[in-house]
């Protein structure tokens, strides 16, 4: 289950971001409609978020979390080692996505990448978190995970599971996606990695495993002009997930999207016709700014945040306030009540006296 909203967490990038409906420029065309319960498109180079909808909504992220994997330890591990693949990494979901590494199999890091980004392998993932989470294997590999989202900013995100397959307290938001993948965009590893449209997986003597090919998995790249590539994910429980990144007149942007079902497009779909709305969009458009890591804490709400930007519009932090401070009133009126109401007792019974006094002298 995830967190109550957060009025702080909801604010990050800016105020308008702190809403569970529609946000886009003043005056900017409507953007198209899309099954996805959450999304966002942002500039890749300047930051400046151009429009979105419940950007910090909690989410299932499904595949789109190894995107933290990747601006996790990406910068930890040599892409020449050659590292061994143990039963525990191929310890995954049954019918989950997989490259098809086998046990005992010895691949250079750089393959792992390949397999993880074009083809989704969760027991890729399961590696890549091992090596990277040093003498704590796979846990200290999610530790390093969680720790990463919280420098980038990236406050409501906790992983559960290396490879995002569903977990406990496992969730994200479409701002947050976009902070983690202009980190990865950062990297010129990850860039190629995401590009590449076929890679071969090198055969096993050992374990008389032969050698086959895997080509990348996001159709953003075949049917897109100027696709960067990105990322897609599936469950049962999060449905579509998306991110993709394109470039065209100069401009890099990105598009993340959470909960999508298939109705009449695929999520690259939708993201594709985001990605073409944030292009129309003249440069200087914005809603808000993807916050860099280190920029912003958690510790206490901007004081920019209008009430209307809080959850429930008014009825954030403003609100709670206004609910303090009437039950304070309640109770002061309820002494000032008592209080009356015994000085209108002890005066009715005075004059009651005084008149029984008078008819007894009379």
């Amino acid at each position: 289950m995830a967190p109550s909203p957060d009025p702080v967490q909801r604010a990050v990038g800016g105020a308008q971001l702190a809403t569970a409906g529609l946000v886009v420029p003043s005056g900017a065309p409507a953007p198209p409609r899309v099954a996805a319960t959450s999304w966002l498109v942002a500039d890749l180079e300047t930051g400046e978020v151009l429009g979105g909808c419940g950007p910090h909504e909690y989410a299932t992220p499904a595949s789109v979390q190894k995107l933290l994997l990747a601006a996790t330890m990406l910068p930890r591990l040599d892409p020449a080692e050659v590292v061994t693949i143990t039963a525990g990494d191929l310890d995954i979901e049954p019918g989950s996505s997989a490259v098809g590494l086998v046990e005992g199999g010895r691949y250079r890091v750089e393959t792992l990448w390949l397999g993880l980004l074009l083809r989704s392998g969760n027991e890729v993932a399961n590696a890549l978190a091992r090596l990277g989470g040093g003498a704590d294997g796979m846990t200290g590999g999610l530790r390093e995970m969680n720790e990463q989202a919280r420098r980038l900013g990236a406050y409501q995100t906790h992983a559960a599971t290396p490879s995002g397959l569903d977990g406990p307290g496992q969730f994200t938001s479409a701002y947050d996606l976009a902070l983690i993948a202009r980190v990865c965009f950062d990297d010129a590893r990850f860039r190629r990695y995401v590009a590449t449209r076929e890679a071969t997986i090198p055969a096993q003597p050992r374990q008389r495993a032969k050698g086959f090919t895997i080509d990348n998995d996001n159709q953003l790249l075949y049917h897109y002009p100027g696709a960067l590539g990105g990322k897609t994910g599936y469950t049962d429980l999060a449905r579509h997930t998306y991110v993709g990144a394109a470039e065209r007149g100069g401009r890099r942007l990105v598009v993340t999207l959470l909960g999508a079902d298939v109705v009449d497009q695929r999520g690259w779909e939708q993201g594709a016709a985001l990605l073409d709305w944030g292009f129309a969009l003249p440069r200087d458009a914005s809603v808000g700014a993807l916050v860099r890591p280190g920029a912003t804490t958690a510790s206490a709400p901007p004081a920019s945040v209008p009430p209307q930007a809080l959850p429930g519009g008014a009825a954030g932090a403003e609100a709670s306030g206004r609910r303090a401070f009437a039950g304070q009133l309640r109770s002061v009126s309820l002494v000032v009540l008592a209080a009356g109401l015994t000085l209108l007792a002890s005066a009715l019974i005075a004059r009651r006296r005084r008149r029984a006094a008078a008819i007894r002298g009379r």
